[in-house]
């Protein structure tokens, strides 16, 4: 039989085209990246209002307002972003209505619903905005702080609200700070100005100690606290000057050592908290100091690049802390110097936190002492029992904190144009959120990320924050014992020598087969969203060594303690992989030195988005019915369970769905090894045969008619 062939003729080419076209601009549609920008106008037109989505195509053309996003560029990670909650912004919060007390708290710190505030600055006893000057302990002499007491306004109005917040928000940080030590202790004994007298050094420590203490009986656990607020101040009430010589001396000689042999060394020290002016006082004092974590800055004097130098020349950590707005600026002024100094100004330059002053207060701009501010405008002003305002300040902190989550990574963006501003940000989830403020006129402006670009007119006089990539949320639990594979070496996490001692080394070796029972780990939730991770071979857990909070602490096996050195968290970096992160010291789980060799230390270190910090699970036992399954993609489900019997060599799948589905198995590479079509009944277990494929490591994935869920399983 001959083939009979024919040139197609104009109308079949001129169709065919069409079709091709049709199937390209088909794919480009599907594979374009979605971008959702949300906008803050200086005119008040839109207030963190979403704008229709755009997308990613080629990047191709000029633009001379090009904002460049370099996610392979990486700087420090955020611990998140809020206000000051003055004893009186919880006062004034306290006098609402219980449903528009629940609405306004929700709508700053619910992490989905709200601005999702993570960082609360508190003072300890008294600031300027609390409704009078007061310490926790008046009795003069009382060097031991036996009468050391909370009983008072904050007993009464701040820790009641920081309860309801930590329903809203299970994991805000709270950040502490003296305005001035009890007047006994002072060399002037007033609220206003003085210093701390050195023969009371070792009674204000205690005082610290006892406040931690107390707080955390309240169930408030405290992340961090500077020892002076505005240590070059001494005319606000209340008020004490620290010189940093005194700084030093206080937190080496008595603060460090006490809050460490209490047990609260992983409480951070943050020194100076006071302006961009000077750099020479927190360099002097991180320099100088083995317990202090980093250094907190205001913006009141000085230039936000402040901040790089201090960290340039400590390596040491940095905390924007306060800014505050005044009631005689214009929105748009003050939402635009702070768009660009603190929020954009800051985080480029360093810092960890963003935190704006006053959190709330009534239409008289109070409660405050007779010398605090009587300007300083909240972010919320609380008109009535039933009906409150949201101020510039809200706007300031939402822009970024809606869309930058505590954890995400800073990441690498540059601008061709001096009128727009940009910082950039990969979250914990693989999302990326870019946020923008245009200085000048109405621009339009190029956003490249990769080989793709989008194009965007951003108001005059407005920020805009684009998010895209939205990545997968972290897993909810893991069940079984898993090889922890590093993404750099291919090696896993192995109790050094099969160690049975508290202490023992955490190395990376090889692992074959499943590894012996000291390369496997099962991760214990702590009810709080964090993880115990443990080793099978002695039932001890993963943990920092000494307590400490330094990069390159060295990660060993420990018999438990429920302190936060032994809790981890697991955050979906995307494909497989996963950071996890240690709860006491925000550092990541590290392999030292970039080593792909065998024996080589783990520690923590601050995350940079390495490959040594990125970590596969591959599950090695099973646990029993209704296991948690976790996708391929990092999402999970709670009623559907994938392993193998090894007794037998089927693969099962236990789950609560019904109906038909359909099974493949791929291997490593992603080559389909088997399908098979099953039929589920629900509370019953499906068995495939899978005798014949070779040991290794193999993706299942599931689809019925609820969904696709994929694992990947380990075959013996």
């Amino acid at each position: 039989m001959h083939k009979i062939t024919q040139k197609p003729t104009n109308r079949v080419r001129a169709f065919m085209t069409q079709v091709i076209i049709i199937m390209l601009l088909f794919i480009t549609k599907t594979n374009a990246q979605t971008v959702t920008p949300f906008i803050t106008s200086g005119d008040q037109t839109r207030l963190l209002q979403q704008q229709a989505t755009v997308s990613f195509g080629t990047n191709s053309g000029t633009n001379p307002s090009t904002v460049t996003v370099n996610a392979g560029t990486t700087y420090q990670t955020m611990d998140g972003f809020g206000y000051t909650l003055t004893e009186g912004s919880a006062e004034v919060i306290s006098g609402m209505a219980a449903t528009q007390q629940n609405q306004l708290l929700n709508d700053l710190y619910n992490p989905n619903t709200g601005l999702n505030a993570s960082v609360i600055r508190i003072s300890i006893a008294a600031s300027d905005l609390s409704n009078s000057s007061y310490s926790y302990n008046e009795t003069s002499g009382d060097t031991n702080m036996n009468n050391f007491s909370l009983n008072g306004p904050d007993l009464t109005y701040l820790i009641p609200i920081i309860k309801k917040i930590q329903l809203i928000n299970p994991n805000i940080k709270i950040l502490a700070t003296p305005w001035s030590a009890p007047r006994w202790m002072k060399t002037n004994g007033s609220w206003v100005g003085g210093s701390l007298q050195t023969q009371y050094y070792a009674a204000y420590a205690r005082y610290f100690v006892k406040y931690i203490a107390a707080m955390q009986a309240q169930g408030i656990p405290i992340w961090g606290i500077t020892p002076q607020n505005e240590p070059e101040n001494p005319n606000n009430e209340p008020s004490m000057l620290m010189n940093s010589t005194e700084q030093k001396n206080f937190i080496n000689q008595q603060l460090g050592p006490q809050l460490a042999a209490a047990g609260y060394g992983g409480v951070k020290i943050i020194a100076f908290d006071h302006n961009c002016d000077n750099t020479a006082y927190p360099i002097d004092v991180l320099n100088n100091s083995s317990y202090v974590d980093g250094a907190a800055f205001h913006l009141y004097l000085g230039n936000i690049s402040a901040m790089s130098t201090v960290k340039t020349q400590t390596n040491k950590n940095v905390y924007f802390t306060e800014q505050y707005t005044g009631s005689g600026g214009s929105f748009g002024g003050d939402f635009g110097w702070h768009m660009q100094n603190v929020v954009i100004g800051s985080t480029n330059n360093w810092s960890k936190t963003v935190l704006e002053w006053n959190a709330a207060n009534n239409s008289s701009l109070g409660p405050r002492t007779p010398g605090g501010c009587n300007t300083c405008l909240g972010a919320i002003t609380v008109n009535n029992s039933t009906s409150y305002t949201k101020n510039v300040a809200y706007y300031i902190i939402g822009q970024i904190s809606k869309y930058v989550k505590p954890g995400a990574v800073r990441i690498g963006s540059s601008s061709t144009n001096g009128s727009i501003l940009s910082v950039g940000f990969k979250n914990p989830d693989g999302s990326t959120a870019l946020v923008i403020y245009n200085s000048g006129g109405s621009n339009t402006i190029k956003v490249v990320s990769g080989s793709s670009a989008f194009n965007y007119t951003v108001p005059g006089s407005s920020a805009v924050t684009f998010t895209w990539g939205a990545g997968t949320p972290p897993p909810t639990g893991f069940p079984g014992y898993y090889n922890i594979i590093s993404r750099n070496s291919n090696k896993g996490l192995d109790v050094a020598d099969n160690s049975t001692t508290s202490g023992g080394r955490i190395q990376q070796y090889d692992v074959t087969g499943g590894g012996g029972n000291n390369q496997r780990w099962k991760f214990v939730s702590d009810g709080a969203g964090n993880y115990y991770i443990i080793v099978k071979s002695t039932g001890m857990y993963l943990a920092v060594e000494n307590n400490g909070t330094a990069n390159g602490l060295k990660v060993q096996q420990k018999t438990f303690s429920s302190s936060n050195e032994f809790k981890w968290t697991v955050a979906s970096l995307g494909g497989g992989y996963y950071k996890i992160t240690n709860v006491n010291t925000g550092k990541s789980l590290d392999v030292e030195n970039v080593s792909t060799a065998n024996g080589a230390n783990i520690q923590v270190w601050d995350y940079t988005g390495g490959l040594n910090q990125q970590w596969q699970f591959v599950q090695v036992e099973a646990t029993a019915k209704k296991a948690l399954t976790i996708t391929e993609d990092g999402e999970s489900t709670n009623d559907m369970a994938i392993f193998i019997n090894s007794a037998n060599d089927y693969l099962k799948i236990d789950t609560n769905h019904e109906g038909s589905a359909d099974v493949a198995i791929f291997n490593i590479a992603g080559q389909s090894i088997l399908k098979k079509n099953v039929n589920f009944v629900k509370g019953n277990q499906t068995e495939i045969e899978i005798s014949r494929l070779p040991k290794g490591v193999y993706v299942v994935r599931v689809t019925d008619n609820q969904g696709s869920y994929s694992k990947k399983i380990l075959k013996q």
